[in-house]
Parts: structure tokens; sequence; C-alpha cells
């Protein structure tokens, strides 16, 4: 592992020009996934990704399912903003430690684990909760999850940057992204396939709380592949911060001075930079919370989605994450965030033409292939341009700072996604989001101009 800046230098973790690599072999960009830091990444990312999905698009299917109506649906997904707010708590676990995990496990570590304890907590809460009798308890296990999640997060991005060199990001990345995905259809498919075994026979076609305990139950449980890797993963060099002089001083460097070192460093480029965290997977999120309530309203069947997503939807998410990373390393980031960009509006085109089309299998095949393969494009080029930007010095905070902006406004506008449809209808409301997408095109543009020219 190469050695870490000291805690004064201002250098950042891996170069402010993501471009600016020397362009590597095909077989040294591929050689990169066999390595053991790439290959705990994958499972570590499975971990981050499960939790996503079981509060807010599998959960919508199940509340849909309950009878919730669409406009409910949609303001519960607010419970998503946990993740948009992380940056307020990222200082501490970039700098707490949490006295005995820390001593056994390392600060990194010892996050992982407490935020995966947290995760599985409110799963289990979530498993035993009927949302037709008791909606509000419902969504305080989901807030409770979504709270764990975004800490888990935060550690493992840290843990993330400072596991490898800053050549190596892209295919960290890329793993990372991987395990995300995989996570995130079993998340979605896989839970829903549970539910469906679980069912009872002769109340088919019916809301079955029983089903889907069984099947948060079992998500519950797959949290513990996140919770072993990180006891057999070793903790990343540890740094030696300064000791504070006093509690003000202490304050400022863990509050402070992760942003303001992020202003010196890319000075007005900053701006534009945040503009393009804010919206660059707006499409994505905002259409992605009414995706399971479509399915429904659609009368696609949980088995009919979960075979859909787990097979077509697994390949073509893992294809995606691999050509892009590969892609970045190859022929540098910024032309794969571009070419993300493009793919993940024209993917949710393919939906509203799905919206017109009907109750058809094959036609669900082609429209969520092509979804998960955009979608695995784009984000593992993000996750490395996200990556390029932080300084090592504050890589918890500084990551959770971009990752939350990346959410925010996403979130807020999914909020009313549900008010839009009934108000308008799916068809209309696929092809705004797939219009969401188009500044996005101008930013990325605007940034790769700024990193050409940048002195």
């Amino acid at each position: 592992m190469p050695p870490h800046p000291t805690d004064a230098s201002p250098i950042s973790s891996v170069s402010p020009d993501p471009s600016a690599a020397p362009a590597r072999s095909w077989r040294d960009a591929v050689a990169v996934y066999r390595e053991p830091a790439t290959l705990r990444m994958l499972a570590l990312g499975f971990a981050a990704g499960l939790p996503l999905l079981l509060v807010l698009g599998t959960l919508s299917f199940r509340l849909r399912e309950a009878g919730i109506d669409r406009a409910t649906i949609g303001y519960l997904s607010w419970v998503g903003l946990a993740y948009a707010f992380k940056w307020m708590w990222a200082p501490l676990v970039d700098r707490l430690p949490l006295p005995p995990l820390t001593t056994l496990l390392g600060r990194r570590r010892g996050w992982l684990l407490l935020a995966q304890g947290v995760v599985i907590a409110g799963l289990i809460g979530m498993a035993w909760t009927d949302p037709r009798a008791h909606l509000e308890p419902l969504v305080l296990f989901a807030l409770l999850v979504a709270f764990g999640s975004a800490t888990q997060d935060i550690a493992l991005d840290a843990y993330r940057i400072e596991s490898a060199a800053s050549d190596k990001q892209a295919a960290l990345a890329a793993a990372y992204q991987t395990g995300y995905r995989a996570a995130m259809i079993w998340a979605g498919a896989g839970v829903l396939w549970i539910a469906a075994r679980a069912e009872v026979a002769d109340a088919a076609g019916l809301y079955q709380n029983g089903a889907w305990r069984t099947a948060y139950i079992a998500m519950a449980a797959s949290m513990l592949v996140g919770v072993v890797t990180v006891l057999l993963s070793p903790e990343p060099q540890r740094r030696t911060l300064p000791a504070p002089r006093n509690a003000a001083a202490w304050l400022r460097d863990v509050l402070v001075e992760p942003f303001a070192d992020f202003i010196r460093r890319y000075r007005w480029q900053a701006a534009l930079i945040l503009a393009l965290i804010a919206v660059y997977r707006i499409s994505d999120v905002v259409m992605g919370i009414m995706a399971n309530p479509f399915y429904v309203d659609m009368g696609f069947s949980k088995d009919e989605v979960a075979s859909v997503s787990k097979i077509f939807g697994v390949i073509m998410t893992l294809v995606g994450a691999f050509v892009g990373g590969v892609l970045s390393a190859r022929l540098g980031v910024m032309r794969i965030l571009m070419l993300g960009a493009v793919l993940s509006a024209v993917s949710n085109l393919l939906f509203a033409w799905l919206a017109g089309h009907g109750h058809d299998l094959r036609a669900l095949v082609a429209v969520v292939s092509a979804d998960n393969l955009a979608g695995g494009i784009a984000s593992a080029a993000f996750i490395g341009y996200l990556s390029s930007l932080t300084n090592i010095n504050y890589s918890a905070t500084q990551y959770a700072l971009f990752s939350s902006m990346m959410l925010l406004l996403p979130k807020f506008i999914a909020g009313y996604s549900g008010v839009f449809v009934d108000a308008h209808g799916y068809a209309a409301f696929f092809i705004a989001t797939a219009a969401l997408g188009l500044p996005v095109l101008l930013l990325v543009a605007l940034a790769m101009r700024a990193t050409r020219t940048a002195p």
C-alpha cells in the first residue's frame, strides 16, 4: 500500500483530473479485478446495496400490494433523505473512535460493524410490522435501516478510498458497484421471489404479511455477508491525526476543514462540480420510486418481476458495472460519465413505451435489461469520479458530502412522484424523468472542458 500523505498535505487521494492518468493496456485494466482489495469491495458493496431497496423500491411494491395509495408511497420515499443528509454525521464517522470496536477492529471497520448491526435490527423490525395496521412503526423501522445504511456508506466509502492507490480506484468502484447492484437485485427480485414462495396457497392474490416477514428476515440474514467480510478484512493503514489544541480546534478540523479543503483545491470549479453531482443521477432516482408500483398496476406478478430482474437484470447490471469500470480505466472517467448520462435518460423513455405497450413479459425483459446496463455503466463511472475528488485526509466526510448531494434534490422531487402519476399517468411521468436528465449532459460537457483547461 502506498504511503499516505501527512495530515497537513492538501494533496487529494487521487489526481484532481480523473482523465489525467496515462492509459493502461486492456490486460492491466482487467487484471486489477483479481486483487484481494477488489474482491473485498465486491462483498462489501453487496452489504451496502442490500438495504437501499428494502426501504425504497421493494418497500413500495409491498406497500402498493397492501393497498397503500401512490401519493403516500411517494411521500414515504423521503425516508431515503437519510442518505442525502449523511454528511451531517460523516465527520464523526471520520474521526470519532468507538471503544471497544475501534480498539479491536480499527476506526473504519468498527464503524462498519456498528452500522451493519443497526441495519439488521431495523430489517427485523420491518419484518414483523404489518403496514395495513401499523404503517407509522414500519416507517420508523425503515428510517432506522436508512440511518444505519447511510452510516455504513460513509465508513465504507472511506475504507474503499484508503485501501488502494488512485490508479486502482476505478476498478474498486466497479467492484463495489457490481456487489451493490447484485445486492439490489437480491433485495428487489430475491425478496419478491421469497415472498411469493412463502405465500399461503388458499389466499393467493391477497396481501400476506407473513410472506413478507419471511422475505425481510432473509434479507436481514443476508447482511451477514458484510459482517463476515468486515471481520476478515484488514484495516487500512492508520493515519496519525494531530491532537487538537482545544475543543474549538477539534470542531473546526472535523466540521469545517473538510469542506474548506475542497473549495481551496477546486476554487471556481467547485460550484460546477457540486452542480453536476447534485443532478447526475436525477433521472434514475426519481423514476425508481414508482417502478415497483408501476409493475403492480401493470399486472405483473411477484414471480414475473423477480424472474426478469434476477436473470436479465443481474446479467446486464454486472456487465454494465464491469464495462463501466474497464472503459473508465481505459478511456477516462469523464467520457464514460457522458455516456452514462445519455443512457440513463434514454432508458427511462423505454419505460414510457412499456406503459403504453401493456402487460408483456418480453417487453419487460428488454426494458429492465437496458435500464440495468445503463445504470451499471453510469454508476461505475460516477463512483470513480467522486472518489477522484476526495482528499484522503477527509475521505469519509468529503465523499459523504458528494454522495449526499447526489441524492438530496432527486429524493426530494421523487416524493411527489405518486402525485404526478395520479395526475398525468405513468407514460408522462417516465418521459418527464428522462427530460430531467438533459441538464446533466450540459454539466458533464462543461466539467470535461474545465478539466481540459485546468492549469
